[in-house]
């Protein structure tokens, strides 16, 4: 099997996937500045996968480091998951989100054409559908206004890779849109960790339960759901893990160029209210939280029609929500120290 790139492979999504690839028979190559991981990553990974990982500390922004993996590790596709991934910092820090999200797919597209690599698995989004007419998406569903700088970076990064594919002709990509990754390896030994404070419900929550954060604000309680809190499509990282697998699989069996979209997610949306009491009951303990102010950014509900990558992909979520908070817990009970 041939080397994949993974930029941003030490982070949540990428060192799960980094595993699900060598699992597959693929050989990982890891690229990551470690802006929001930390380099020990690379050593649980191999643990995992019970080989060697390449990696390389850098920046998706510098151009040159793609010739010199390439020199080392000559990988025939790529799967680009580094960039900045919290919207309600993206709408604090919109130039923070512009300058590294969009930049580093600028100067990986022009890498992978001066080196002749024609296969790209994007790690996009659903907030490219902005606010949704309706909380059940497609992939035909309309890409509204986004409503966050994450989301704008998000929609620009698939548009570009549209464009550069229609004018160039020689390279086939997937965009993975894909919905709440949550949880952790069934092994413990790979899990969400942030650097600083969580963007991220669930990493939160554990936090919190864990005593390492005071209390759990729940960000608005007026939306239009059921019980007044936002609504998402909560899926296991494992199973986002595996999809990428499933599309670089997919890009291997074609031989036309393109752009193929899919969501990722489970079909089916839980309310935040939902994933804190899920979580009680899982922990036996009762949560520190309250209410606090909306943020600017968050929409009410919105949640994956994966038909689509169940049938093109031959994909599907096979995890629970219930199992995805379950891991994530004794992965923070693992390591709380």
């Amino acid at each position: 099997m041939a080397y994949v790139l993974v930029t941003g492979g030490t982070g949540f999504i990428g060192s799960h996937t980094a595993v699900a690839l060598a699992e597959a028979g693929f050989k990982p190559v890891l690229l990551d500045n470690l802006s929001n991981s930390e380099k020990s990553v690379v050593e649980s990974i191999e643990k995992v996968a019970g080989i060697q990982v390449p990696f390389f500390e850098g920046d998706c922004r510098d151009g040159v480091i793609y010739e010199k993996i390439y020199a080392e590790y000559p990988f025939d596709a790529v799967i680009h998951f580094a960039a900045y991934k919290a919207v309600g910092e993206s709408v604090q820090l919109p130039f923070k989100y512009y300058d590294n999200n969009i930049n580093s797919t600028v100067i990986l597209l022009d890498a992978m054409m001066k080196l002749g690599i024609d296969k790209l698995v994007f790690s996009s989004s659903c907030t490219v559908y902005g606010k949704p007419e309706k909380p059940f998406v497609t992939e035909q569903s309309p890409l509204n206004k986004p409503e966050s700088p994450y989301g704008y970076t998000k929609l620009v990064c698939e548009q570009m890779i549209e464009q550069v594919i229609d004018l160039k002709q020689n390279m086939r990509a997937v965009l993975l849109r894909y919905f709440n990754p949550i949880g952790a390896h069934e092994s413990l030994l790979l899990g969400e960790n942030p650097i600083g404070v969580p963007n991220n419900l669930v990493p939160f929550i554990t936090q919190t339960a864990i005593g390492k954060r005071d209390k759990l604000s729940v960000f608005g309680n007026d939306y239009n759901t059921p019980d007044g809190t936002c609504v998402r499509d909560y899926i296991h990282v494992c199973d986002v893990a595996e999809a990428h697998v499933s599309a670089l699989a997919y890009l291997n069996q074609k031989n036309d160029s393109g752009v193929h979209k899919f969501n990722i997610g489970t079909g089916r949306g839980y309310s935040v209210l939902e994933i804190v009491k899920t979580f009680e009951e899982i922990s036996g303990d009762a949560l520190n939280w309250e209410f606090a102010p909306r943020r600017f950014g968050d929409i009410d509900a919105i949640y994956a029609s994966t038909e689509l990558a169940n049938t093109e992909l031959n994909w599907q979520s096979k995890r629970t929500m219930k199992d995805a908070i379950e891991h994530a817990w004794n992965w923070e009970l693992k390591h709380k120290s």
